[in-house]
């Protein structure tokens, strides 16, 4: 109960701090509203779509999943420069469990992240995308898996180079592969066997492929559940190491 209690204080503080700078919205949709207008309607023909609708189902839950893994890997860079200014020092003399102070800042990228995918999933409805409201919530939901996963898992090599020069090499070298192996921008389908046979391996394949389901009106689909099941294997492994690495660095 005390590790409950001491993250919902972090997540508190962490969400006061940030709705103080809320330009935070503006740039994080900024790059995704672009990509929304420009690219997809270039997946209409590219993917023989009979409809815009149909390139939009494809595209927007594609693009939720890469904003939700680069949002959160990402994030290691906050934590550094508070080690940085003594903000996470000045939290060891309290009381305060080292997990929750963890845990609490990756809650508050995970509602940065639904904010973000609730604008864009709003932006995209003149668009003409139609869907059922309890298909997005299940959406929404496997992209907090995935956002609390890849913030896990910046924090965790933020704490291990603890250089951010080098976390943002570290960073860009697992972003890219695990996007492009995502099929974030075109579905994989289209890709040859071997890279389709490698990508099954990939949780956040699964993710993808099972947001496409929900917003193409198929929740019972295998990879929508598989997706929940995968994710949240990932967040598990990834909070467990994490959160040992944080204890140990923060005594």
């Amino acid at each position: 109960m005390k590790v409950l209690r001491d993250t919902w204080l972090i997540f508190q503080r962490n969400m006061l701090l940030m709705l103080r700078s809320p330009l935070w919205v503006v740039l994080g949709i900024a790059q995704p509203v672009v990509y929304l207008i420009l690219f997809a309607p270039l997946l209409k023909p590219a993917l023989n779509a009979p409809t815009m609708l149909d390139a939009y189902r494809v595209y927007v839950p594609g693009m939720l999943v890469a904003l939700a893994i680069g949002g959160g890997l990402y994030v290691g860079f906050g934590l550094l420069g508070d080690l940085a200014n003594g903000s996470i020092e000045r939290a060891r003399v309290t009381s305060v469990s080292r997990v929750a102070l963890l845990l609490g800042r990756a809650l508050r990228d995970v509602v940065t992240v639904l904010v973000q995918a609730v604008i864009i999933t709003v932006l995209s409805l003149p668009f003409g995308l139609i869907l059922n409201v309890g298909y997005i919530l299940l959406g929404y939901a496997i992209l907090a898996l995935i956002s609390l996963a890849a913030a896990a898992i910046s924090y965790g090599i933020a704490i291990k180079v603890n250089n951010a020069n080098v976390l943002g090499q570290v960073i860009n070298n697992v972003a890219q592969p695990l996007m492009l192996l995502s099929g974030t921008l075109l579905p994989l389908t289209l890709a040859p066997l071997w890279l389709k046979t490698v990508a099954d391996y990939n949780p956040f394949n699964w993710a993808v492929t099972g947001m496409r389901k929900l917003y193409a009106g198929y929740p019972g689909d295998v990879h929508v559940w598989g997706s929940i099941v995968f994710c949240g294997a990932v967040v598990v492994v990834a909070i467990v190491w994490s959160s040992s690495l944080f204890a140990r660095s923060v005594k």
